[in-house]
């Protein structure tokens, strides 16, 4: 079962002080200086996505659907087999397998991706470049080339696929060093519908049996 970590990728990767200096495209700076100021136009955003990991050298493919809900610093994803909420102070991470949830104080290190950042991370840490326009079931997208500016990366390369009249990346692949493949694609994006801050808590009543795990 993939174990989706979203602080660790995002919930992908943690972007470090020391750095090369890779050029940013003016072109590709502005497309994402437009996605991003959308983005933070919203009060709140809910989307379901899709994640894909294909191993080259196995020949394996794995795929797995979720849901998150972003509002300012708290978030909730939620995938097959696990739960990470957060209400910006505390965060808890619900095993379903084990019935057991984990809580943890937020990361305090500088640049670490999260999934309220996920949608500006390309404002550090990264190169940039623009690789034109694709026309994809009759939308144009934009094709934009993310270069993490640490070598010591796991990944070489993101490549994000924005949608060019609505300003929305639709979905990203990460180029790993070892082969794999990972696709994130963004689906039935929602804006300003979520009505409770609530869904950011965990709520032990809803998790009968649940043992709880405080490593703060």
């Amino acid at each position: 079962m993939l174990r989706f970590n979203l602080i660790g990728f995002l919930l992908f990767f943690v972007v470090s002080n020391s750095y090369s200096q890779l050029e940013k495209d003016p072109k590709a700076t502005e497309i994402l200086k437009g996605v991003s100021e959308k983005y933070k136009s919203y009060k709140s955003v809910t989307s379901d996505f899709k994640i894909i990991i294909e191993d080259q050298k196995n020949k394996t493919k794995e795929t797995q659907s979720g849901k998150i809900s972003i509002k300012g610093s708290m978030y909730r994803l939620t995938l097959s087999d696990q739960e990470v909420i957060s209400d910006g102070k505390t965060v808890w991470t619900y095993l379903k397998e084990a019935n057991e949830v984990q809580i943890n104080e937020p990361s305090a290190k500088s640049g670490s991706i999260t999934p309220n950042n996920i949608f500006t991370l390309y404002e550090s840490g990264f190169g940039t470049r623009f690789n034109g326009e694709k026309n994809i079931g009759g939308k144009v997208y934009y094709i934009i080339d993310l270069v993490p500016e640490d070598t010591k990366k796991s990944f070489f390369k993101v490549q994000l696929n924005i949608n060019k009249n609505e300003k929305q990346v639709s979905s990203a692949k990460v180029f790993q060093k070892n082969g794999t493949f990972l696709y994130y694609s963004i689906d039935k994006f929602k804006t300003n519908s979520i009505e409770s801050d609530s869904i950011f808590t965990f709520n032990k009543a809803s998790y009968p049996g649940v043992e709880v795990i405080d490593l703060r």
